[in-house]
C-alpha cells in the first residue's frame, strides 16, 4: 500500500523515469521489511514456543519433597506466557491452579502432603509435559560447611560395613550440590554433583558421612522419608557462605580470595536452593576461621543463621519456618599439645559466647560437642577425625529435642548452672545435671592474678586438679595460684583437651561430654563472658 501510494504521488509531479526509479526502491524496501518481519516472527516463535518445559536443577526422579504441615514449592522453566499446572498422582491426587510462565520461569506451591509415597509429579502445558517419578514426601535437611561435612562415607571408620547398610534405607535420599562460585546470587544451580538417588554403596561412597548418618539415624526414629541436600566446600570460612546482608551485621570487610571470597558460595551454592521448602539445616564449619576473622565469629555465625532462616522463609513463600531448626558440630581437634587458642576460641564463639545452645541469641539451635573425638592416626590429617558416627548421633539427639520436640531426650552435656564459688583453696562448680567424673589434673584451669580482674584467653592460666566431686558438683584446687587470687576458671580450653572419649566430665550416661566453658569468680567485677545456662 505504501509503495502504490508513493508511485501515484510521484507520477503526478515527475517524469515516468523518475517514477520507475522510485518504484524500484520502494519495492526493495517492502521486500526488506517483509523479510525482517519473517525473521522477527521466527525468533519470537522459537523464544516463545520452543523453550522446553522443565523443572529446575534440583528437582528429579527419586527426590524427597517437604511433607505436611509445610507445603512443597515446585518451579522450573517454560515458554513465556504459557499456563503451567502441576499434578500429583499416587497415594493421593492433586492438581494446582495454573501458573503463568513469567520471564521464562513458572512456580507453584502444592497443598500439604503427608509423609510417604511414591508419587509422580507432572508439570503440564499445552502439548507438553515433564514428569518426576518415585517422589517421596518427608523432611528435608540441608547439610553445609567445610571439609568435615564434606568428609565422605568412604573415609570414615568401618566404611565398608556402613556402606553395606545403605541399601536398607531406600527412603533416605541424597542430593549433592556441585562446587561452584559466583560473584552474583544465582537463581538456579549450574551443576549437580549427585542427583536425587535411591541410596547405593556406589552413590553414597562420595556423600557426606555426617549428613547421611544423621539422616539414617533420624529415619530409624521417625520412620518416614528423609531428604538430604549436601552443599559444602573444604577449607572455606563462614564469610564465603554468608550473604552481604549478614556480613554487614558484623562489619565484615570484603575479601577476594577464590572460594574464600565473601558471599561467593552463598551466591553459587546456597542462594539457588532458597525456593526449596526445608525442615532444617546442619552445619560443620569453623576450622578455617580459627586463624581468619576469629574474633568476629561470635557475630558472623549467628548472623548467618538468622539470614539463612529469613532467606529460606521468603524464598519458599513462607513455607520454610522463619525459625527452622539449625544444628551444628562444635569443632573437634587438630594439633595435640598445641597451646594455640584458635580452636578453643572458635568453639566458644560457635555458641555466641554463651557456651551452650539454644540460648537467647541462638534460639532453636542444637550442638554436637566433638572435642572428645580426636583421631591422631587419621590418614586424612588429624583435623579430619574419622569417627562421624558419634558426631551424627549427637546431632540426632539435638534434632529430636529441638526440631521435633521430643520430651526427656537429653541432648547436651553438663554445664555450670550457678555462679562458681571461689576461695583460696577451692573452686566449687555446680552443674545443671548429674555428672560422671574422671579424675584429671590438667583439663581444668584457673586464672591467677595479683588483683582480681576479668580474665581472657591471654591471661595467666594454670592447670588445676579435680580434688573432689559428687553427683552435681566438682571441686577444683585453687592452691595452684599460691599467693595469687583465683579470678576465673575454664574447662577443656585446649585444641586437643583429652583423648578419645576420655574427657573428665560427661553426662551420667557418659554419652554426652561437657562442652568447654570459661567463667569468672563472682567477686570479679565485669566478668568474662555470658556463661550460665538459665
Amino acid at each position: 500500500m505504501w509503495a502504490v501510494s508513493a508511485y501515484a504521488d510521484l507520477k503526478a509531479r515527475d517524469s515516468l523515469q523518475t517514477v520507475n526509479a522510485v518504484s524500484v526502491k520502494a519495492g526493495c524496501l517492502v521486500v526488506m521489511a517483509a523479510t525482517l518481519c519473517v525473521i522477527f516472527a521466527l525468533f519470537a516463535s522459537v523464544h516463545t514456543y520452543d523453550v522446553k518445559l522443565r523443572f529446575a536443577s534440583y528437582y528429579g526422579n527419586h527426590m524427597v519433597l517437604q511433607k505436611s504441615p509445610e507445603r512443597a514449592v515446585l518451579w522450573g522453566y517454560g515458554p513465556e506466557g504459557a499456563q503451567v499446572t502441576v499434578s500429583l498422582s499416587g497415594l493421593m491426587k492433586q492438581q494446582t491452579s495454573p501458573a503463568t510462565v513469567t520471564n521464562g520461569i513458572w512456580r507453584v506451591t502444592l497443598n500439604p502432603v503427608a509423609a510417604g509415597g511414591p508419587y509422580s509429579v507432572t508439570a503440564n502445558i499445552r502439548n507438553s509435559s515433564a514428569t518426576l517419578t518415585d517422589v517421596l514426601f518427608g523432611d528435608i535437611w540441608l547439610c553445609g560447611g567445610q571439609s568435615n561435612m564434606l568428609f565422605n562415607m568412604n573415609q570414615i571408620f568401618n566404611s565398608s560395613e556402613e556402606l553395606a547398610l545403605v541399601a536398607k534405607y531406600p527412603h533416605v535420599r541424597p542430593f549433592m550440590v556441585a562446587l561452584n562460585t559466583s560473584e552474583t546470587e544465582l537463581k538456579d544451580l549450574t551443576e549437580v554433583a549427585i542427583p536425587w538417588s535411591v541410596p547405593t554403596a556406589k552413590v553414597m561412597a562420595d556423600f557426606s558421612a555426617v549428613c547421611w548418618l544423621f539422616g539414617r539415624y533420624m529415619y530409624e526414629n521417625l520412620k518416614y522419608p528423609i531428604g538430604l541436600v549436601e552443599s559444602c566446600w573444604g577449607g572455606t570460612p563462614i564469610e564465603a557462605w554468608s550473604s552481604s546482608r549478614a556480613l554487614k551485621q558484623c562489619q565484615e570487610v570484603p575479601t577476594v580470595n577464590g572460594p574464600k571470597e565473601n558471599s561467593i558460595l552463598w551466591n553459587g551454592m546456597i542462594h539457588p536452593l532458597l525456593n526449596m521448602t526445608i525442615k532444617g539445616a546442619l552445619w560443620y564449619q569453623g576450622e578455617a576461621n580459627a586463624n581468619y576473622n576469629q574474633n568476629k565469629y561470635n557475630c558472623s555465625f549467628p548472623a548467618m543463621i538468622d539470614d539463612w532462616r529469613m532467606a529460606f522463609h521468603q524464598g519458599s513463600g513462607g513455607q520454610t519456618a522463619l525459625d527452622f531448626p539449625f544444628g551444628f558440630v562444635q569443632l573437634s581437634t587438630y594439633e595435640k599439645g598445641s597451646k594455640d587458642d584458635g580452636f578453643p576460641n572458635i568453639r566458644w564463639h560457635q555458641t555466641a559466647d554463651f557456651g551452650f545452645v539454644p540460648n537467647i541469641r541462638m534460639k532453636k539451635t542444637f550442638m554436637a560437642v566433638a572435642l572428645d573425638l580426636p583421631d591422631a592416626t587419621s590418614p586424612y590429617g588429624t583435623i579430619h577425625p574419622r569417627d562421624k558416627q558419634d558426631v551424627a548421633y549427637r546431632l540426632t539427639l539435638g534434632a529430636r529435642a529441638v526440631a521435633y520436640g521430643e520430651k526427656d531426650v537429653a541432648f547436651s552435656g553438663p554445664f555450670p548452672k550457678l555462679p562458681v564459688a571461689c576461695n583460696e583453696t577451692y573452686v566449687n562448680i555446680t552443674f545443671d545435671q548429674t555428672v560422671s567424673v574422671t579424675p584429671s589434673k590438667e583439663v581444668f584451669e584457673v586464672c591467677c592474678l595479683e588483683t582480681l580482674a576479668p580474665c581472657g584467653p591471654k591471661s595467666p592460666w594454670v592447670q588445676a586438679p579435680i580434688v573432689q566431686w559428687d553427683q552435681t558438683t566438682i571441686l577444683i584446687s585453687a592452691t595452684v595460684c599460691q599467693s595469687l587470687q583465683v579470678a576465673a576458671v575454664r574447662y577443656a580450653w585446649r585444641d586437643w583437651p583429652c583423648d578419645f572419649k576420655a574427657c573428665p566430665v560427661y553426662s551420667a550416661s557418659r554419652v554426652l561430654p561437657a562442652p568447654p566453658f570459661i567463667t569468672s569468680c563472682p567477686s570479679v567485677k565485669g566478668g568474662i563472658w555470658k556463661s550460665y545456662r538459665t
